[in-house]
């Protein structure tokens, strides 16, 4: 009887507290059920609640709607932007890596920059003194007897052929007039000028997507084993075809140069601003494609080279323009807002495209960092014992920079605009060599040290050990999946400490898989780019 007592008590406790409840928060019930009008359980007034309040309430809601009310509504709705916090997180991660973009994207095109103008130098400074050791060699061989099978060593066979090629190309080159160009392409209209330099502009993606597979198919052929069967169509033919590339490629630097010289040149300035707004068409050409982690490397070393050039492109402009005004210093000061306005033109339209790429395609800005390690790669790659290329081929390789027309066209401007007579003359041309051969070394000392700091960041050490490959592939391009890991570094393990990529959960979604297999593609893959085609950023 206890028992049943106690429950019937306490029964009668919870039915209180209902009723309780009930009277304290009668509207709930009100909004919940949609009733009209008031029950007599309702007290006239709670507390913190009136009657009149739930009855003004009551009015609106059956009220018609009116324009003031809606107007009211606006001004005064609100809203919780925490409800959504991933997304708006990412929103402003995005906001984030467009403005590192700037920073790292400049540090990659200094970096690459420094890259190109040491191959640039080597031209100039070493490689004149290599030839000369190789000439000696040739010239002591029959004092010192027949020591091995080769009269010369491979890279010194290559030193010589790039130092014939030179003193070829330059030979030809005095045979073409640099005034009659300029003077016959000021002639024409500012649109036929447009177009032009518009057809150049392809023609030199063109000739160096295909000018270093020349050089390197007559390298190849001067320095393979003679034991093999020969499936070529000997040296000669290849030196030929590759001092007629030099030479075309020289002449289509200089008309090029011509073109910018007559846009500095003209009086309304027309020219240099439609040239200039060029530019900008190329970001409209590349941010709304699909761009993987490998095509934005390609691109980046494409731009690397093609800013580069324009300043190569610049300085012969200025040299021409102050070799016609007697080297007055006044007139440089005139072209320095023209040189100013492009230069700034290429670094905008470089730091727009990429920042929009990367936002268009979930790419962190990190990715530049890990672009100048593989760039580092190349060169401290290349100073090692069991290096298998040199370096100026290297960078001709990974960026499409090719330097040796550049340098004929450079030699050959600047042969006829300085002239050198007496001895004091020929005293300062060896005092600027030595200037020169000083700032290569600098330069140099500076990138190895540089380099071995990005490669020693990313884990990459380990692959300068590894041995080159013993026989050529097939394709250089797209290697065998049935190669053996340890065959060549391109085609081994990952070198950053990131962790291979696995397969996400089926409970993530398909946005955050994909951005993870974007950032987490590993580096052996930027260290497979060699230079596919430069026209369109395509990879193979």
């Amino acid at each position: 009887m206890a028992d049943v007592s106690g429950t019937e008590l306490s029964e009668e406790k919870e039915n209180e507290i209902e009723l309780k409840k009930r009277q304290k928060r009668p509207w709930e019930e009100f909004r919940r059920s949609g009733k009209i009008g008031i029950t007599p359980e309702l007290p006239e007034t709670l507390g913190f609640f009136d009657i009149s309040a739930v009855k003004r309430e009551q009015q609106e809601v059956s009220a018609d709607p009116s324009l003031t009310r809606f107007i009211c509504a606006e001004l005064t709705r609100g809203y919780f932007l925490e409800h959504n916090e991933a997304k708006y997180t990412e929103r402003r991660e995005r906001v984030y890596t467009c403005m590192r973009i700037p920073k790292e994207l400049e540090k990659l095109m200094i970096f690459g920059f420094f890259l190109c103008a040491d191959a640039f130098l080597y031209i100039f400074t070493l490689l004149p003194l290599r030839v000369l050791l190789a000439l000696l060699r040739l010239l002591t061989l029959p004092c010192c007897g027949f020591s091995g099978s080769r009269l010369l060593q491979p890279a010194q066979v290559c030193d010589m052929l790039k130092g014939l090629i030179l003193v070829l190309c330059f030979s030809m080159m005095h045979y073409v007039d640099y005034s009659m160009m300029y003077h016959l392409i000021r002639g024409q209209s500012v649109i036929k000028l447009y177009i032009i330099y518009n057809m150049l502009e392809v023609a030199d993606r063109l000739f160096s997507s295909f000018g270093q597979d020349i050089l390197d198919a007559l390298y190849w052929t001067a320095t393979e084993p003679k034991e093999r069967k020969r499936d070529s169509i000997g040296v000669i033919p290849h030196f030929f075809m590759a001092v007629f590339y030099v030479f075309l490629h020289s002449i289509l630097i200089m008309v090029q140069a011509s073109t910018l010289n007559v846009a500095f040149n003209s009086h309304n300035k027309s020219l240099l601003t439609i040239m200039m707004s060029n530019n900008f068409v190329e970001i409209k050409g590349s941010v709304f494609k699909k761009f993987e982690k490998n095509n934005l490397f390609q691109m980046s070393n494409s731009d690397i080279k093609e800013r580069f050039t324009s300043y190569v492109l610049l300085l012969i402009v200025c040299l021409r323009n102050m070799e016609q005004f007697s080297w007055n210093p006044d007139h440089l000061w005139m072209l320095f807002p023209d040189v100013f306005m492009v230069v700034m033109s290429e670094v905008a339209v470089d730091i727009i495209k990429h920042a929009f790429i990367t936002k268009f395609n979930d790419i962190t800005a990190d990715v530049y960092s890990e672009y100048r390690a593989s760039l580092a790669f190349d060169l401290v790659s290349s100073r090692q014992k069991n290096a298998y290329t040199d370096y100026s081929d290297s960078v001709a390789r990974r960026m499409g920079f090719i330097p040796l027309p550049l340098a004929v066209l450079l030699i050959r401007v600047v042969m006829s605009s300085v002239k050198v007579q007496g001895a004091l003359s020929y005293t300062c041309v060896f005092l600027f060599y030595l200037g020169m051969v000083t700032l290569k070394v600098l330069n140099s000392i500076v990138l190895l040290g540089k380099s071995c700091v990005y490669v020693k960041r990313a884990n990459m050490e380990d692959k300068l050990f590894e041995r080159p490959p013993t026989a050529p592939s097939f394709s250089a391009k797209s290697p065998s999946k049935s190669d053996p890991p340890d065959s060549c570094p391109s085609t081994s393990e990952p070198q950053s400490d990131t962790e291979p990529p696995t397969a996400s959960p089926l409970q993530e979604e398909e946005a955050d898989e994909a951005s993870d297999m974007n950032h987490r593609a590993p580096n052996k893959d930027l260290l497979e780019i060699d230079r596919f085609t430069i026209c369109g950023n395509r990879i193979d």
